[in-house]
């Protein structure tokens, strides 16, 4: 019953993170179409949405990130502590208790991530919100993923994706 509790709490919290990017990129994306837009502003438009969609969507969140917590929201439902319960968002996304390679690769990321973040801010329209589009796509296409992911995991057949455990956690529960 608790790892279930912690599970949806998991889940829960990667949603509310993920819509509250989503629905604050938007509104300055939506921004764009309030600026006269050249030809050339529409192709980025487009290069932006179908980059992001393949780049961040397809292959970051539906190839690599969302089965990876999905799996970890299923290993979680079975193995709460303490812990992992009250952090069980950022233990889903891989930020403790993962194999070191890739605890290294959330961090460094998640850094790269701000760092983009704090440069694109500096941008102005069209062109914040021609790149912020794009960012949107991948990152609606990811929260969907991640929810496929998530239902296969826990009603789906043959769900053999890793929550890549360091073998000392994994072996322990």
């Amino acid at each position: 019953m608790l790892g279930n509790v912690a599970a949806l709490w998991g889940i829960t919290g990667i949603c509310l993170i993920l819509g509250s990017a989503i629905y604050r990129l938007s509104g300055i994306a939506l921004e764009t179409f309030s600026v006269p837009l050249e030809w050339y502003h529409w192709a980025a438009i487009v290069g932006s949405m179908i980059f992001m969609g393949f780049a961040e969507g397809y292959r970051g969140f539906q190839q690599a990130w969302s089965p990876r917590v999905a799996a970890r929201v299923l290993f979680l439902s079975g193995n709460v502590s303490p812990v992992r319960f009250f952090l069980a968002p950022l233990f889903c996304m891989g930020f403790f208790a993962i194999k070191r390679r890739r605890m290294i690769v959330t961090y460094c990321l998640t850094g790269g991530i701000i760092c983009m973040v704090l440069l694109v801010h500096q941008l102005n329209q069209p062109w914040r919100g021609i790149i912020d589009l794009g960012v949107v796509t991948g990152l609606i296409w990811g929260l969907a993923s991640l929810l496929v992911f998530v239902f296969q995991a826990f009603f789906g057949e043959g769900f053999s994706h890793s929550p890549e455990m360091p073998e000392t956690l994994a072996n322990s529960h």
